[in-house]
């Protein structure tokens, strides 16, 4: 018995040796990091997508005026008939050819542009119109979110309220990089004009925080692949499994006679 339970503690032992070999270089951010000051370059305005639902308010020294400019389209049906479980969104649906309808002034375009873009045409249709004056606009994202997948502690989908995040939040809000991540090499996916944009980011390298990649944008995809120690060690663990199966009978057997 004391010696089928020495080989057995003497696998688990070699198991942990051969599956712990990943280096203390590979598991931390930024490397090669001097202490200094990193110009992290400025969080670009997003521009508007097909299927973006924006909330858009129009005001002016009018309110009575203002308010048939404010009766947002409610998608609250569409989402509720999929899910029961999800909020109710109130807003204005950029439609597949990139047009927002709006009371009064009709189809908008607004997919290629930003949202201080769409603010200027609409705040200039409205005086063109003679329809308020000193019209006041302002416009939000409101389904501004991006996921985190693969090698993480947690894949998840963050909502993101005030339209700002970094990819280093957003690991960290999915549990951080797990140590059989990709530091070096994570991908970013992101839908630029109806067209998947691809970008691989090395984590290790201090100029990151220079990138235009920093800040991610609504409904970025970030995608955490496993290493060669994630593949070895499970490759590693099927090749032990019949061993540990095979010890594990035999202490099963030794226990039932002895008992």
């Amino acid at each position: 018995m004391h010696q089928a339970i020495t080989n057995i503690l003497s696998i688990a032992a070699i198991s942990c040796m051969t599956c712990s070999c990943v280096s203390t270089k590979d598991i931390g951010y930024f490397n090669n990091a001097k202490e200094r000051e990193y110009g992290t370059v400025p969080k670009e305005e997003n521009t508007i997508q097909p299927n973006d639902i924006l909330s858009i308010s129009i005001s002016s020294l009018n309110p009575e005026a203002s308010a048939v400019f404010n009766n947002a389209n409610n998608h609250s049906d569409n989402i509720a008939s999929t899910n029961a479980n999800l909020p109710q969104v109130n807003g204005y649906l950029v439609n597949n050819e990139g047009y927002v309808q709006l009371p009064i002034l009709g189809n908008v375009k607004a997919a290629g542009l930003t949202k201080r873009d769409l603010k200027e045409n609409i705040t200039l249709v409205i005086n063109d119109k003679k329809l308020l004056v000193d019209p006041i606009v302002n416009i939000r994202h409101l389904n501004f979110e991006v996921t985190v997948i693969g090698e993480v502690g947690r894949p998840t989908v963050i909502p993101v309220p005030n339209e700002k995040i970094s990819l280093l939040t957003a690991l960290g809000q999915a549990g951080d990089i797990t140590v059989y991540g990709k530091k070096e090499n994570v991908l970013l996916i992101r839908d630029i004009n109806g067209k998947k944009s691809i970008k691989r980011i090395n984590l290790h390298a201090a100029d990151f925080l220079n990138s235009p990649y920093y800040y991610l944008q609504p409904n970025d995809i970030v995608y955490v692949e496993p290493n060669k120690n994630k593949l070895a060690s499970v490759s590693r663990g099927w090749q032990l499994l019949p061993a540990l199966l095979s010890g594990l009978s035999v202490i099963v057997i030794v226990l039932d006679r002895i008992i």
